[in-house]
């Protein structure tokens, strides 16, 4: 090998030797810069999360804080009436260990369920229609507004007289609960699609279903959502009220059945139960809603 040859493989080997010294420096100082970016943003959104939990827990632990104060001391106008928290709690562990509870609250949810389904799958085709034609709208228009304005659990007893006792009349009640929100949202949600956009989907040809399909349904999901989760909730409550009448299982018999009877921390355990069922299922509904429909926000 020539000097001149030996001379330039060593100035290669010296870059290459220099070029490895200084890679892991340079990845670093990258990835310090990335950090230093992305650390902020976490950072702010971290705090931000654990602010709202001490807010939650904060306001919690205070008004079982006070429930325990009155019912300890006898504060209220009859002490039998406001137990202890710590005394509601331990009635509330024994039902959970006993099961009692979750046979209750299967069949409470599976009612809830099937009247839900049925009110869903009735109301938002008829929106669709009512939004899309206005001349079926006026027409249609003031008897379902009285229809929509009659009190629910004023029915509950026009219901039980035609459908009975049975699981027939709870699903019919939780239905009629549920079609008018679930409407509603969906009328409000055909409307408030830019006309402009219908016209330039008939101008590019587009039909009637393919309109449907891809934009009046899309645009108007939003809404008819929106009128779910409101609904979810209010069918629980209403399936409460109608198990107290002609049922032998569900929430709504229990929490009736320890009242009845003068047990009184029963019933609060019941209670709470209940606000922790509504509280998950529209908790649940709103996390999907969010999740489905970030756009939405932008928009």
């Amino acid at each position: 090998m020539s000097q001149q040859a030996y001379n330039q493989q060593q100035s290669r080997d010296a870059s290459v030797r220099e070029g490895l010294a200084t890679t892991p420096v340079t990845v670093l100082k990258a990835a310090s810069a990335t950090n230093a970016i992305e650390t902020p943003g976490l950072a702010k959104r971290l705090r931000k999360i654990s602010y709202r939990l001490f807010q939650l827990v904060f306001a919690i632990i205070l008004f079982l804080g006070l429930w325990e104060i009155c019912g300890r001391f006898g504060l209220s106008s009859n002490p039998l009436f406001l137990p202890p928290f710590s005394k509601v709690a331990g009635v509330l562990g024994h039902l959970l260990i006993n099961g009692d509870v979750w046979k209750h609250m299967s069949i409470s949810l599976q009612r809830s369920l099937s009247g839900f389904l049925l009110g869903v799958g009735f109301a938002v085709p008829l929106g669709m229609a009512l939004g899309w034609n206005r001349k079926l709208e006026a027409f249609l228009n003031p008897l379902l507004q009285l229809f929509r304005n009659m009190p629910v659990l004023a029915l509950l007893p026009v219901f039980v007289m035609f459908f009975g006792i049975g699981e027939v009349s709870k699903t019919a009640i939780i239905f009629w609960a549920v079609i008018w929100t679930v409407f509603i949202s969906t009328v409000s949600g055909v409307k408030s699609i830019d006309p402009q956009l219908i016209k330039a989907a008939h101008s590019m040809g587009c039909g009637p279903f393919r309109l449907f399909r891809s934009i009046i349904f899309p645009a108007a999901l939003p809404y008819i959502f929106t009128g779910i989760r409101l609904s979810a909730a209010s069918s629980l409550l209403i399936l409460v009220a109608a198990e107290m009448i002609g049922a032998r299982q569900g929430l709504g018999y229990a929490l009736y059945f320890y009242q009845a009877n003068m047990m009184i921390p029963e019933m609060y355990a019941y209670l709470i139960i209940m606000a922790a069922v509504g509280l998950v299922v529209n908790s649940t509904l709103e996390f999907v809603e969010k999740r489905s429909f970030r756009w939405r926000d932008g928009v």
